[in-house]
Formats: C-alpha cells, sequence, structure tokens
C-alpha cells in the first residue's frame, strides 16, 4: 500500500478535549510513525486520546524550530524516507491543526510534491474560532502571523495592517507570544483609531474561554489583563 500522511489536530487547551472528534484516535491507532513539534506534549495527548495506546509503538521524529530552522533538512529526509517506506504518517502540530503556522506545513508540501495522499483532519483552529466568535469580515481575512517585536517596527505594522483593512474591508489576524500579550495590546490601543474594532481570544476551547470585540476606543476604558494566556488578535479599520 502506498504511503498516507494524516493531518492530526491536537489541544489548543490543555482542558480543551471536547473539541476533538471521537474518530481522531482509530486514526492515531492507525498511524506507525508521527512527526511532531513537540514529543512530550504529543504523548500526553495521546494519552489523554486512549489510555490503551501503546506510545512507544510509533516512530517518533520531532520537527524542530522554524521552516528554515537547522534540523528540518534531516526531518524532511526522514519523511521522504518514511514515505518510500510506504509507511502510515501522523503529523501533529504542537497546537490545533499541522501546517498553519506550524513547521508541519513544509511536511506536507513534500507529499505533495510526491503525490501522496493527505488526510487532513477536523479539530480546533484558533484562527477559524476567534474569526467565527469575532463578528468581523469572514469573507475576506488575513493572517500576518507574528508582529515585530519592537517598535518603530510593530507599531509601523500595526498602522499597515489598519490602513489595509480599512481599505480593503478585510479582517487582520494575528498571534503573540503569550509573555508579550499585554505589551501587543498595549501598542494596538496607543496606535489604532478609536472606531477600528478589536477582538480578543483568550484560551479558546478551555474552561477560561474569553472572546470579546470593541473598538479601541471602548477597549480603552476597560483593558483587559491577558499577560500569558493564548491568545489571538482580529483587527478590522474603518474606512
Amino acid at each position: 500500500m502506498a504511503a498516507t500522511v494524516y493531518l492530526i489536530p491536537s489541544l489548543l487547551h490543555e482542558e480543551g478535549m471536547r473539541s476533538i472528534p471521537s474518530y481522531i484516535t482509530g486514526i492515531v491507532k492507525q498511524c506507525s510513525v508521527l512527526f511532531v513539534e513537540n514529543e512530550r506534549t504529543t504523548r500526553r495527548f495521546l494519552k489523554k486520546l486512549d489510555k490503551e495506546i501503546v506510545i512507544d509503538n510509533y516512530e517518533w521524529f520531532t520537527m524542530s524550530g522554524p521552516l528554515e530552522g537547522p534540523g528540518m533538512p534531516q526531518i524532511n529526509e526522514w519523511f521522504r524516507k518514511k514515505i518510500k517506506e510506504e509507511k502510515t504518517i501522523g503529523i501533529i502540530s504542537e497546537a490545533g491543526c499541522p501546517g498553519i503556522a506550524d513547521p508541519g506545513q513544509q511536511l506536507v508540501a513534500i507529499a505533495q510534491e510526491l503525490n501522496i495522499e493527505v488526510k487532513p483532519l477536523v479539530g480546533p483552529n484558533s484562527i477559524l474560532l476567534a474569526l467565527m466568535a469575532s463578528g468581523m469580515n469572514g469573507q475576506q481575512f488575513r493572517f500576518a502571523g507574528y508582529l515585530p517585536i519592537k517598535n518603530p517596527e510593530r507599531n509601523n505594522a500595526i498602522k499597515e495592517l489598519e490602513s489595509e483593512s480599512a481599505k480593503k474591508n478585510c479582517t487582520q489576524i494575528f498571534i503573540e507570544t503569550p509573555y508579550r500579550n499585554n505589551q501587543l495590546m498595549e501598542a494596538l490601543l496607543l496606535t489604532c483609531q478609536p472606531l477600528t474594532k478589536v477582538c480578543i481570544a483568550v484560551d479558546l476551547t478551555g474552561p477560561t474561554e474569553f472572546i470579546k470585540t470593541k473598538t479601541v476606543g471602548e477597549w480603552r476604558k476597560s483593558k483587559p489583563d491577558i499577560h500569558k494566556r493564548p491568545a489571538i488578535f482580529l483587527l478590522q479599520g474603518i474606512s
């Protein structure tokens, strides 16, 4: 049989198992090889799926860091090798869906190049969940990833996103390392126009989930403390 590559969703929040469809367990059991972003957290996740899963029965390969990171060429070669061996392969990213803002995308590109069947599986995706709940434009949107950390680059990036959003009537979506959430929020409130809308989606799928859309002017009156909480930000400018 030819190799098959499954894109297996994982947790956005450690208490968010309800967001993982039940059929995922059966797919995981079909796999013999796993390419993962973090082996330790993936092992915990598999045990949450089913305590009967024998973790050590899998071949484990860890995707190291960014797509251009020093470990990825070797991982790419191992991936090609397992495809040639006609293995059933699972790709699991650190949070959410493989291939979306994570190094799994590079492996999927290789599978497509080799004409291997790729099966994406349903699961939680913070970008789509936040967009769905924001009330912002879901017809036109852009994921900008991480914004620059330092100024003036960060403030300039925010202004550009706001301007493009207003001109094209599109939603801008971006993220930040959790311990810098409050700094990014402060930059948004200082830089954006009062009527620009900002949505903050925090702890998605968890018991402390918080999703609110307000204008910048409204947020300035009551800034939330989202320090060290997984968050995603959405912005829609007003023309």
